[in-house]
């Protein structure tokens, strides 16, 4: 058996987290239990101990979704009882700012990633950076399922944006807004789509902003829509913009070059690590609203620019169809695994 332990922080099926999704996915391949779907956290807490306690001795592995933010305490819970029991364990790393928890928290670091039976990430960001500080990690990419991402080439570009992330900060979708206004200033049919949840306020603060600037009406707010309707949704539009300020590998970005939507995006964080400017898309400086600009409306005007763009991310995301990464987590598991000893040679007879 295999324990999952989430986001303590989320209640799991209700904000899944990339980890969680392949969970369901690898029980048709494995015995993976998870927890928990109750909506107290404290309770959740205590459903992740009492069911390591009760599992523990046919426990062969410990999964643990780790981030570098509130939650970053119960990873190390998560893996002082792992190692009390003698349960090999790995941590699935995703927060982007956890190289400033590496320098913040060196012990603490040492004992949960030193530790562990080896470190698994979807960032090739967050591999170096743990690799530089002596940390073994094994990348296996955010994972989509290819057959379900029709690829369109598109010919001629309009200049219709879209953008999809969650409406925080850290991804600046104030900066869309100032892309709007000057691309605006170039090709007066320029609109705009934005679509996910509101997280911090800032949808409001993006409206009012567009208000201000007078292109409300060239701008869409749909909010948060499924993956299947905003697959429909990209039909509408022709270049996928990513305006971060902090960021690993998106999954919104690899479904946007799955799609054929030629991406333009900050070079923030792990993105240089995902797009090879102009080679499968084009990377511009953070909050640089002019060079969002140039680089559409280079895409716009040579066709065959972003043509080649498009089919080189195409070319590179087949590499992160479940198909592939799925034999990578199956392996992952099956090497850290600790073998666990028959219940009986009678048990073993019958079984085999």
């Amino acid at each position: 058996m295999v324990l999952y332990f989430g986001n303590m922080l989320s209640v799991h099926g209700k904000s899944p987290s990339f980890i969680e999704e392949i969970v369901p996915k690898l029980h048709k391949h494995l015995d993976i239990a998870s927890y928990s779907s109750k909506e107290s956290k404290l309770a959740r807490l205590f459903d992740m101990i009492f069911g390591f306690y009760r599992d523990k001795n046919r426990c062969q592995l410990v999964l643990i979704d780790c981030y570098s933010s509130t939650a970053f305490w119960y990873v190390v819970l998560i893996s002082a009882l792992a190692r009390w029991y003698k349960i090999p364990y790995v941590p699935v790393l995703h927060g982007g700012d956890l190289p400033t928890r590496l320098k913040s928290w060196p012990r603490v670091s040492k004992f949960v990633f030193g530790n562990s039976k080896t470190n698994v990430s979807p960032s090739l960001y967050l591999q170096d950076h743990f690799n530089k500080a002596g940390f073994k990690v094994i990348f296996i990419p955010n994972f989509i399922e290819l057959g379900h991402y029709p690829f369109r080439k598109r010919g001629r570009l309009q200049p219709k944006l879209l953008w999809v992330r969650a409406f925080h900060q850290i991804y600046n979708p104030a900066l869309a807004i100032d892309v709007l206004k000057l691309l605006t200033q170039r090709f007066s049919n320029a609109t705009l789509c934005m679509i996910g949840t509101d997280k911090d306020g800032s949808m409001d603060e993006v409206k009012n902003k567009a208000a201000a600037q007078g292109v409300s009406h060239q701008l869409e707010i749909p909010g948060y829509l499924s993956k299947n309707d905003w697959k429909r949704k990209s039909k509408d539009f022709d270049i996928f913009i990513n305006t971060t300020n902090f960021d690993n590998m998106p999954v919104s970005v690899v479904e946007a070059m799955a799609l054929g939507l030629p991406v333009v995006s900050t070079n923030a964080g792990g993105l240089p690590y995902l797009i090879n400017d102009m080679i499968d898309g084009m990377l511009t400086n953070r909050g640089d609203a002019a060079g969002f600009v140039a680089a559409i409306e280079r895409l716009i005007l040579e066709p065959e620019l972003a043509g080649r763009l498009s089919d080189n991310a195409r070319l590179k995301v087949e590499g992160f169809d479940w198909a592939v990464v799925s034999s990578q987590w199956r392996n992952l598991i099956s090497m850290s695994s600790r073998s666990l000893p028959h219940r009986s040679s009678t048990a073993h007879t019958q079984s085999t």
